[in-house]
């Protein structure tokens, strides 16, 4: 009989998964190399007032999952109590059974607060004040959460406009010791140019940060690299680019120049102007994470903000996104040619959103591998409304029969809760559930030092060595 979420043995069907998971997976600490936790509340050491403020704030998926159980948006994101809001999401729980929030929200109970008993209407009182009570605790602050947890390192989200204060404070700090926080370079706002004004104001705010005046084209350049160099200084090892496709059109410096010249005027430039403009920018990012020797992360096929009236309500990133089928095929190839005609490619991390993407991300990897590092190009982990059980599957699958799943870099939350490292639990819970059928079958050898190996690989290995952070040393270091 297959384990329950509440029983240690969940998603292990074998004794194989089982021994794979309890002996070597499950003791391992996490590097969650991707996610847009506050850096300021990590570095402060922020308390949460209750779960509410730590579970549903900012979290889009339990939103979306809400409004579709005919929840109102004043227990979302409106006016209502903190303690309204908890119930109107324990009411909703038991209407998401095969939607993975089931699954996380489960998890999230029973670690770190020892619940192990379904969230719904009836019980949502006692979890309540249950957790309530826990998070006055020590153990219970962001870094108490994710001491909890065993992280060595958060990489966290951040505008080349970014002071980056807290990271810098933070470094200073004893919890330095323990765990490391490095910034992640997101300069997508230098391609956000659909609204001149908005560009200029983000321009301005670039000029002011990097001390040095933009007025053109190359001067932008100028103030994006030395912000880079600044980004490098605090420990960032990684690029992030949330974008539609890639971008790889040719272009001349002189149509770029005047493209960047039009906009700083304030005025809009043509689909084709700004379809060169982004493609200039993004080979330039590549060189400089080149140079540097990051890692470039590009998540493709979003198609963002669908909903106006709640995009000119609520704004950005509040549950109106969903799956895009943009062109990424001859695009990502190009753009990523020409950084390798020239040995300039960066480490890469492609992550799709689309699932009818997985073998054409899986095979792209291949593509412009060079031998220089295991896993140079890597196919990312399941993203987004892929990053459930379905979607992990297919996407380990896809990388199995299409490339090396054993140089795989691993999972990582792309969450702004700090309750969401159980996705890590999940996926190692996962994996080794994968192998352990595939031994039961005869499709892999049932040899536990090859399977341990593996696991703790792509586990923690592989993202310690390819990103090459600077790590506490402590705790069980493999």
């Amino acid at each position: 009989m297959n384990a329950t979420i509440f029983e240690p043995d969940f998603l292990l069907e074998t004794s194989t998964a089982r021994r794979l998971f309890h002996d070597y997976a499950k003791g391992l600490p996490i590097i969650d190399y991707h996610n847009h936790l506050p850096p300021d509340q990590i570095a402060n050491n922020h308390r949460f007032e209750n779960i509410t403020e730590l579970w549903l704030a900012g979290d889009h998926y339990k939103w979306r999952a809400m409004r579709s159980n005919g929840i109102s948006e004043q227990y979302c994101t409106g006016a209502a109590s903190d303690w309204e809001k908890f119930q109107a999401w324990a009411k909703t729980v038991p209407y998401t059974l095969r939607n993975p929030l089931h699954h996380w929200t489960h998890l999230e109970l029973i670690f770190p607060f020892g619940i192990r008993r379904l969230l719904d209407e009836g019980t949502a009182h006692s979890v309540y004040d249950q957790t309530q009570a826990m998070l006055k605790t020590d153990a219970f602050s962001t870094q108490g959460l994710l001491s909890q947890f065993d992280v060595l390192v958060v990489c966290t989200t951040d505008d080349p406009t970014d002071t980056l204060e807290h990271h810098v404070a933070y470094a200073k700090s004893d919890a330095a010791q323990n765990m490391r926080m490095f910034p992640t370079w997101r300069p997508d706002n230098a391609m956000n140019i659909e609204d001149p004004e908005a560009f200029n104001g983000w321009v301005d705010s670039l000029s002011s940060c990097a001390c040095m005046d933009i007025n053109t084209f190359d001067q932008l350049l100028g103030a994006l690299e030395a912000r880079h160099g600044f980004f490098h200084e605090q420990g960032c090892r990684a690029s992030d680019h949330g974008l539609e496709t890639a971008y790889s059109e040719l272009y001349s410096l002189s149509e770029v120049r005047r493209a960047f010249d039009t906009l700083r005027h304030g005025q809009p430039i043509s689909e084709s102007e700004g379809l060169k403009y982004k493609s200039a920018l993004m080979h330039e990012f590549g060189l400089m994470d080149h140079q540097r020797g990051w890692a470039q992360q590009l998540h493709l096929g979003a198609m963002r903000n669908n909903n106006t009236r709640m995009f000119e309500r609520l704004g950005a990133n509040t549950g109106f996104d969903s799956i895009g089928d943009f062109e990424i095929a001859r695009p990502l190839a190009k753009f990523l040619d020409q950084l390798d005609r020239k040995g300039q490619l960066p480490k890469t991390i492609l992550y799709n959103l689309n699932p009818r993407d997985n073998e054409l991300f899986a095979s792209m990897i291949g593509n412009f591998q060079d031998g220089s590092v295991p896993g140079k190009v890597q196919y990312g982990a399941a993203w987004w409304f892929l990053d459930q059980l379905d979607g992990m599957e297919k996407q380990l699958n896809a990388l199995s029969n299409l490339g090396l799943l054993s140089r795989f870099i691993g999972m990582l939350t792309d969450s702004r809760s700090f309750l969401s490292f159980s996705r890590h639990e999940y996926f190692r819970r996962l994996l080794c559930n994968m192998l352990g059928n595939d031994v039961r079958r005869g499709l892999i050898p049932d040899d536990e030092a090859l399977l341990g190996k593996f696991v703790i690989d792509i586990s923690f290995r592989n993202a310690r060595d390819y990103f090459g952070f600077e790590i506490p040393q402590r705790g069980k270091h493999i």
